[in-house]
């Protein structure tokens, strides 16, 4: 667990919100607000395995808009001409990309005897004349061949598929040459406007143009694929490429080289996509990055999972399948961290914008500051089993250097189980996870968080008896601190601790509607310990087989301003885009 807001003033780190530690802060006796950063805990309470979020810490952002083509007006020569140039370079690779993909789905060449032709392909023997197809012995005179009994004279032979009428089905079966390529993306444009006026921030949280292109080719067992995003967004000041962030006008999600070298083996490497686990936007085992920063902004779902740079190798047979994930540098989540959203700042008693942005010293060492992650699994008779290890570090800052005021990744081992299965007519789940806070083993370190136990448990199923196509979901978490009296005895005079076993429920209704081209949902987040509910509205209208319109909202709301999720109730939003996809 993490700790509480009353172990502040020391820098302790706290892990209220469950999602493995969020990386919310507690600030805490900050020198300077832009140099200590964020003093306070991180918070981990909500179960999304570290969401990397400051806990009543300090996440803020600078925001601008664009939104349909309208482009952000600059105040400073200097801005203009760098988004300027970057606009160009965008622009180039725009055109470069669409270029590519006009030209890919024209089809590879064909092999040679198949080349486009007037008259299309040679047919086969005794079918290129105008005469029709050379009849079986017997049958080559003018007279109609005898019929079995019961026909009519005036009826022909049945001639073979494909030639039964006089249209043209001379076009060649698509099975003459495999494609060996496929290329697809979509062209995107959304906003995200704040709901509530921000004293600290811009009215704008989000406003870009994306472009996100996928490239797949296959060569025997050998797939390599690619699929990087082309962004512009003018909220963010700093236009930098940072991969392992996500900024700059390239975010690579994928990057990768997939074999299979035994039967029973395959190799993923290079950077990727990792998930496991049972959960719904809950996450205990599941240790790979996230990028929480865009769940809050409005941007897609997909864009909670950020990419690893790692290894895959699955194994499967009859009686187990395993998974082994090697990443060779730690790869943390992507943190909200004084850049995007305002957030309530005890030091100063209010809510705060970028005048206390996090400082962090995060592991970056190659082949040192690796990570392993292990899954078991196997389904019985309809329900699945697995247990999952995991050694590395917490995902998002978990502790504080009292030296530097920096935010630290302090070494985490975690062991789990899952199940999942059929109950009556929906899919239960269980998973519990044991951190081991490797670092402060007897949970006396006021500086690293505590050592947790979580457990999650879920439902789900089709309600046809409410209405047609509507889902339901909901989940009960329970985020407990392990060591507690320990932890209390360690706490500072006057601080406030936090509770012992935090709570979570979430609720997912969906409906689709319009022969599915309408889809209508709805998750919420509700802490009955802190009081505080976080909803997530999402609407997606298919216009065609191209084009979608999306659009939706963020809100946050609760008692006090202090608490997990009130205290970004300034950054309460609603969003809409337009997505064109190939």
């Amino acid at each position: 667990m993490a700790i509480p807001a009353s172990r502040v003033d020391e820098g302790a780190a706290d892990a209220r919100l469950g999602l493995t530690n969020p990386s919310l802060y507690r600030p805490g006796d900050l020198a300077t607000p832009r140099e200590q950063g964020c003093r306070g805990a991180t918070d981990a309470r909500l179960g999304l395995t570290n969401p990397s979020l400051c806990r009543r810490g300090i996440w803020q952002s600078p925001a601008g808009w664009i939104y349909s083509g309208v482009l952000y007006n600059c105040s400073y020569r200097t801005e203009r001409v760098a988004i300027m140039k970057q606009l160009h370079i965008t622009g180039f690779v725009f055109i470069f990309m669409l270029t590519l993909t006009a030209y890919a789905q024209e089809g590879p060449s064909l092999p040679a005897g198949l080349e486009d032709k007037d008259d299309g392909p040679s047919l086969p023997s005794g079918l290129g004349s105008d005469e029709g197809p050379s009849l079986p012995s017997g049958m080559g005179s003018d007279p109609a061949p005898s019929l079995p009994g019961g026909l009519k004279d005036d009826s022909a032979p049945s001639l073979p598929a494909g030639l039964g009428s006089g249209e043209d089905k001379s076009a060649p079966a698509e099975s003459a040459h495999p494609v060996w390529y496929s290329v697809t993306g979509f062209l995107e444009s959304r906003g995200c406007l704040r709901t509530q006026s921000d004293p600290y921030e811009k009215d704008a949280s989000a406003g870009e143009i994306r472009f996100q292109w996928e490239f797949e080719t296959r060569h025997n067992e050998m797939t390599f694929r690619i699929r990087p995003d082309f962004l512009y967004d003018p909220v963010m000041d700093d236009h930098d490429i940072d991969l392992e962030e996500g900024r700059g006008f390239i975010d690579l999600r994928e990057a990768s080289v997939s074999l299979s070298p035994l039967d029973f083996a395959d190799v993923k490497i290079g950077r990727q996509i990792l998930t496991w686990g049972t959960g719904d936007m809950l996450f205990i085992n599941d240790m790979f990055p996230k990028d929480w920063q865009s769940f809050f902004i409005g941007r897609d779902d997909e864009y909670l999972k950020a990419p690893s740079d790692a290894v895959k190798v699955s194994l499967f047979s009859d009686i187990v399948n395993f998974d082994l994930v090697y990443t060779p540098k730690f790869d943390a989540d992507r943190s909200p961290c004084g850049k995007r959203l305002s957030y309530y700042n005890q030091s100063l008693g209010r809510r705060a914008g970028d005048d206390a942005v996090v400082r962090t010293d995060k592991p970056d060492r190659w082949f040192r500051d690796d990570e392993l992650a292990a899954r078991i699994y196997r389904n019985f008779h309809g329900i699945e089993f697995a247990a999952y290890a995991y050694m590395g570090y917490w995902k998002g800052p978990a502790g504080m250097n009292p030296d530097t005021g920096k935010a630290l990744f302090p070494e985490l081992n975690v062991y789990g189980a899952s199940v999942r299965g059929q109950i009556a007519s929906g899919i239960a789940n269980l998973e519990l996870g044991c951190y081991d806070s490797h670092e402060d083993k007897d949970g006396t370190d006021m500086f690293i968080d505590n050592s947790q136990f979580r457990i999650l448990l879920g439902y789900e199923r089709d309600l046809p008896e409410i209405t047609r196509d509507f889902k339901a979901g909901m989940q009960y978490y329970v985020e407990h601190i392990k060591d507690y009296e320990q932890y209390e005895e360690n706490l500072p005079p006057g601080a406030k601790p936090a509770d012992e076993n935090r709570h979570v429920i979430t609720f997912r209704l969906t409906k689709q509607m319009m022969n599915q081209n309408l889809m209508l949902s709805l998750f919420t987040y509700y802490s009955p310990t802190d009081a505080d509910v976080y909803l997530r509205p999402n609407v997606q209208y298919k216009i065609d087989d191209n084009w979608t319109a999306i659009a939706g909202g963020n809100t946050f709301t609760g008692k006090d301003d202090h608490t997990f999720f009130a205290q970004f109730e300034k950054n309460s939003n609603v969003y809409a885009g337009l997505r064109y996809g190939f």
